[in-house]
């Protein structure tokens, strides 16, 4: 009889990859074999880079425009759809923010040396001379010519170069309206399209993250091999991640009540009571797409959101809200490019707030979907994607906490909706003898 072959879940190889990462980057120095590491090990993790570079572009074209256009009843539902839209919108910014300002307070990234800093900065120096040439680019434009660079003059060369990824997002923005503003029936063929195109690039993202714990590993083993195995290099990371999980949770127990108690007719402790599956649910699946018939669930027979407008709003979510993962990119940004010694001005970091706030739009509801909306976020102000290499390892755990965090941030903005509609305790269906 064959015995059924064990099989791994992808973040437990992920963690595995990060771990023998380690170790062959701490062999790799003890034995001299730096070289070694920097010849046939770091290209496995150059290609990993690559892959998620290569799908980011089709990723936020396709999810950003199927995303919107599945607001089938916004002409009917005009009022509700701009308050949904206007609330998360919001909802992400400030998100964006709170993660701006803890990491800038914290500063986890600058744990290393000066010397050690400057190192790494020799080591990229071409990613930070173009860095700092467009930000003095940017100091001597006009005020407007941040809006005038978001409307691409070549859709396709703007889709050549993932810096361009605002133009790229604004297409897919006028795209989508256009779409919307024809008739069903007009659209219908595009709208499958679509569908199944959103089905394989969905498909692709998993396939690339399959080869995640190779890329780690490679990244890893590497960066360790280039540091010496400085000890800096495990502190800084431990500090982000912390920081990271310690801002999530503020957000899950903090942000999120004041929303509820402020704006809403949902009493806190039954809005935790009620949510808690949900966030069970979201926290083992990563997925916020898969939470969703449960919180659809929670929030109309146990919260007595109506229908209607749960039907409407948390779909919506899904696809556009993304607050734990918003704060995770405007992190993990500032401390990628703390540690390559890279001071980022105000106007890059008003550029990874909106960067961020428009890439959480298209970014997909699926684990590893965040990682890739990061590479998206770290181009557009210049910061090497290499860097990703320092989070991968503590990126599972994260992955599950900021899930939650979307799905909470979901089913806050749900009731707040509802709430300012009276949807609130409507009886549409007899729900009693429901599970």
């Amino acid at each position: 009889m064959n015995k059924r072959k064990r099989k791994y879940p992808l973040w437990l190889k992920i963690i595995f990859g990060m771990i023998i990462g380690i170790i062959w980057g701490l062999i790799a120095v003890k034995t001299g074999l730096e070289t070694f590491t920097e010849n046939w090990v770091k290209p496995w993790g150059t290609i990993f880079i690559k892959l998620l570079k290569l799908v980011a572009v089709p990723l936020i074209f396709v999810s950003l425009v199927k995303g919107i256009t599945s607001i089938t009843d916004i002409t009917k539902l005009s009022r509700i759809g701009a308050k949904t839209l206007g609330l998360y919108i919001a909802s992400t910014v400030i998100a964006i923010i709170f993660g701006l300002v803890l990491v800038n307070m914290i500063k986890p990234g600058k744990t290393f040396s000066e010397e050690t800093r400057k190192e790494f900065q020799l080591q990229y120096e071409n990613n930070v001379k173009d860095s700092e040439n467009i930000a003095d680019l940017v100091k001597e434009r006009p005020p407007l010519s941040f809006i005038e660079d978001m409307v691409p003059d070549n859709i396709v060369s703007a889709s050549g170069n993932n810096s361009n990824m605002l133009q790229v997002i604004f297409f897919s923005l006028l795209f989508s309206i256009a779409i919307i503003i024809l008739e069903a029936k007009q659209v219908k063929v595009v709208k499958e399209l679509f569908d199944g195109l959103n089905d394989i690039i969905l498909k692709i993202v998993d396939i690339i993250m399959r080869f995640a714990p190779v890329g780690v590993f490679a990244l890893l083993s590497a960066l360790i091999a280039e540091f010496s195995g400085d000890v800096q290099l495990f502190v800084a990371l431990g500090k982000y991640a912390v920081l990271t999980i310690a801002g999530l949770l503020a957000m899950i127990f903090g942000l999120y009540p004041l929303y509820v108690r402020l704006f809403t007719k949902v009493r806190t402790r039954d809005f935790y009571k009620h949510l808690m599956p949900v966030q069970m649910v979201a926290f083992s699946t990563s997925s916020s797409a898969a939470t969703l018939p449960v919180t659809l669930k929670q929030c109309t027979q146990k919260l007595k959101i109506s229908r209607s407008v749960a039907n409407f709003v948390l779909p919506v979510g899904v696809t556009i809200n993304m607050d734990g993962s918003s704060f995770y990119q405007a992190v993990s940004a500032v401390f990628i490019a703390q540690v390559f010694g890279l001071d980022l001005d105000i106007t890059q970091q008003l550029t990874i707030i909106l960067t961020a706030t428009l890439a959480s739009i298209g970014a997909p509801g699926v684990p590893g979907g965040a990682v890739i909306m990061l590479v998206i976020v770290l181009s557009s102000v210049g910061i090497p994607a290499e860097g990703l290499a320092l989070i991968m390892g503590v990126e599972r755990p994260l992955d599950m906490i900021r899930t939650v965090a979307n799905v909470t941030g979901d089913s806050a903005i749900t009731s707040i909706v509802a709430s300012t509609e009276n949807e609130v305790g409507v009886e549409e269906f007899d729900d009693e003898n429901e599970d």
